[in-house]
């Protein structure tokens, strides 16, 4: 759109004053001369004359390119907006279709026909959860969550819901071989949680996997089965849960194997994979919850970051480099808590750390940096704290919690702080590290995800200072280090 301007400063050209005074001689001297005087006007119109016609031409050019810029810029903004508008409605939909779900899972009891029909969130109709007059919901925006009056008020039990669905047959089928599961989802006394697999979950099994013993299929049930009763806002506002699960390697005061709650992009799931699909369906003795997989009992801790080798390669370098690995393993433990960094955690400590760490010379440094990383016999999950040698179980609800574990560092525990307040909780360590990734239940204890690797405090004039994410070299790693670290041979 600049060309016609180039063009009509190229034709243009402004004499300098030297002609102009050349033009004033020569004109005087040859004034008498008509047919130069002549020559001279009729050159000096005709040079007007185009110019005139290149200044014109010019303009239209440019009044024609600013039109096609102006009327493109003008058709841009306007596709623009209607995509602006088609995406904000598709926006407003998506969170109201989250709101209503998310509103649906608290308020609403699905019933036992609905499970497996649906790969989404509870149906948005059926039979109301209570007896009596329909409930009728207002709009979402207004709408309260609806409690009903209490579990007991339903006429059946929890196995006789169960037994009544059709889209749980297998999972019946499944319980019926084991008489105790029967009575505890039979009695009266009981007050229980089921989170019943479809027989859509059971199709997800591959052809060739193994069948389980029947004490594995037992363990599998049992995990399923929560003894106390958690209706749907309970499971949103709880991390973590104890199930009729004996956990062998948590010892006495953490006997029971607890399951995760995650609310995500996927909707409400346990144990990260498997995701309700129907809730609060009631009975006399509890209550019951669809879900459209299997709940397998977790792994040991240990196997659990051998499964994620893109997450914890390096952890797991470490801890086989150092010996840590096979000594885990091989050795008795009621339970316990690993802080496991992420790969992502150990390049925050730089190149020069990492190589020094991953030395022949750093391995010692290694192996005490890794072992305050672990609590023995103290399992901390984000809600409930065991100790091995106690009963006692330490269940936080609400507000602050704070406890100083033991690591196998020698005498250098960890100072955790839990906050909680609803659903939220944070987890720090050493008043700096946050926990990023909390409760990965495991077979013999949790593991936690830091956002940084854990150094520890040194001493400075009979105080403790801990690191507070400041930039480490290595000799500063050494120093805090060096207390602890062991000789060769121990290695």
């Amino acid at each position: 759109m600049f060309l016609p301007f180039v063009a009509l400063s190229a034709a243009i050209v402004v004499p300098t004053e030297q002609v102009f005074s050349e033009l004033s001689i020569e004109d005087h001297h040859h004034s008498e001369s008509n047919s130069w005087y002549s020559k001279v006007n009729s050159a000096k119109e005709h040079i007007l004359s185009e110019v005139e016609e290149i200044f014109d031409e010019s303009s239209k050019s440019v009044k024609n390119a600013w039109s096609r810029v102006s009327e493109s810029a003008q058709n841009a903004y306007e596709q623009v907006s209607k995509n602006y508008e088609a995406v904000e409605a598709e926006i407003e939909a998506e969170i109201k279709h989250t709101s209503d779900a998310f509103s649906e899972w608290i308020e609403s009891a699905g019933s036992l026909s609905s499970l497996g029909e649906h790969e989404g969130p509870p149906p948005h109709h059926g039979p109301p959860p209570h007896d009596g007059e329909p409930h009728h919901p207002k709009p979402p925006c207004h709408r309260r969550p609806h409690h009903p009056k209490h579990p007991h008020e339903h006429n059946l039990t929890v196995y006789q819901l169960i037994a009544g669905s059709e889209h749980t047959t297998i999972f019946l089928k499944l319980i019926n071989d084991y008489p105790d599961i029967v009575a505890t989802l039979n009695s009266t006394k009981a007050n229980v949680t089921v989170f019943a697999p479809t027989n859509k979950a059971f199709e997800k099994i591959p052809e060739k996997a193994p069948k389980p013993s029947k004490e594995q299929l037992l363990s599998i049930l049992q995990y399923h089965i929560l003894p106390e009763a958690y209706p749907a806002l309970r499971v949103l506002h709880t991390h973590t849960a104890p199930t009729l699960l004996i956990g062998k390697h948590l010892g006495s005061g953490a006997d029971l194997q607890r399951l995760t709650f995650r609310l995500g992009l996927r909707g409400l799931t346990v144990n990260w994979q498997s995701r309700i699909i129907a809730v609060n369906i009631f009975g006399s003795n509890g209550v019951i919850h669809g879900v459209d997989s299997i709940i397998l009992p977790p792994p040991p801790a240990l196997k659990i970051i051998e499964f994620l080798p893109g997450e914890f390669s390096t952890l797991e370098l470490g801890l086989a480099k150092t010996g840590l690995l096979e000594k885990l393993n091989t050795t008795d433990h009621n339970g316990g808590t690993l802080f496991a960094p992420s790969n992502w955690a150990f390049k925050k400590l730089g190149p020069r750390i990492n190589a020094f760490l991953f030395s022949d010379h750093g391995a010692k440094y290694l192996k005490a940096l890794l072992e305050y990383h672990v609590v023995p016999d103290h399992t901390l999950y984000s809600d409930a704290y065991y100790k091995a040698d106690s009963s006692e179980v330490d269940d936080q609800e609400v507000g602050h919690f704070h406890v100083d574990l033991p690591t196998l560092l020698e005498d250098r525990t960890l100072s955790v702080d839990v906050g909680r307040l609803g659903g939220f909780i944070t987890i720090k360590i050493n008043a700096f590290t946050t926990v990023s990734l909390q409760d990965i239940v495991a077979q013999d204890g949790v593991i936690h995800i830091p956002r940084n690797v854990i150094i520890p405090p040194k001493t400075i004039g009979g105080v403790q200072q801990a690191w507070e994410g400041e930039e480490l070299t290595v000799e500063d790693l050494k120093e805090r280090l060096q207390p602890f670290v062991r000789s060769k041979h121990d290695l």
